[in-house]
């Protein structure tokens, strides 16, 4: 017994040194953009290697082993944590108060529950969107705007005030149009980003 359990564990060991993760679900994962996964990556050596996916057309797309993203989310969480210097900032500091996306308000299940909605900042709508699905099916993206990441926090709070929270960026809302107008008001005090324009997509096409 003590040798077939040696031997799947050390061939769970060795599936897991093999496998790869995909430097666009990196990105995505941890909400940044996938050029500076890149530079982080020949920052500590790190040599991407390709794969085909079929659920991207069958296109080739760079990967990682799973130390290595561990090793990438480690340089990421820590230029968080430093933030921006500003009598000395550096590259990573600089990626983070300049990189913009989109906030969004995605309704989770507008048909049986049209008022619980997700709201928050991602670098990659599309890619979002899909990840909800996975458990939430029929989610669509109700709103969303041109963001910086450092403005997240700010938008949170101003749109989802009174508001019931489920869990740590879900909430139950008596108007998601409600949602969408304190959207507005907020961004439209916000610098003008030189990016797409707002969307309302409740057909998410």
């Amino acid at each position: 017994m003590s040798d077939i359990a040696s031997d799947r564990t050390s061939a769970e060991v060795s599936a897991a040194a093999t496998a790869r993760i995909a430097i666009v679900d990196l990105a995505d994962e941890m909400q940044v953009r996938k050029q500076w996964i890149f530079k982080i990556a020949r920052r500590l050596g790190i040599q991407t290697s390709q794969r085909r996916e079929a659920e991207r057309g069958n296109q080739f797309v760079a990967t990682v082993s799973t130390e290595e993203a561990t090793a990438i989310r480690g340089e990421i969480e820590a230029s968080i944590r430093r933030g921006v210097d500003a009598a000395a900032p550096t590259e990573d500091s600089i990626e983070l108060i300049t990189e913009f996306g989109a906030f969004y308000v995605i309704q989770l299940e507008p048909e049986h529950d049209p008022g619980r909605v997700k709201v928050g900042f991602t670098t990659d709508l599309d890619g979002r969107l899909r990840k909800h699905r996975c458990s939430a099916p029929f989610a669509i993206c109700a709103k969303s705007w041109p963001c910086r990441r450092t403005w997240e926090r700010a938008a949170i709070d101003c749109v989802t005030v009174g508001l019931e929270q489920l869990h740590s960026e879900v909430f139950r809302a008596p108007s998601v149009a409600d949602v969408s107008r304190r959207g507005d008001e907020f961004f439209k005090v916000m610098p003008r980003l030189a990016v797409a324009g707002d969307t309302s997509d409740g057909d998410s096409r």
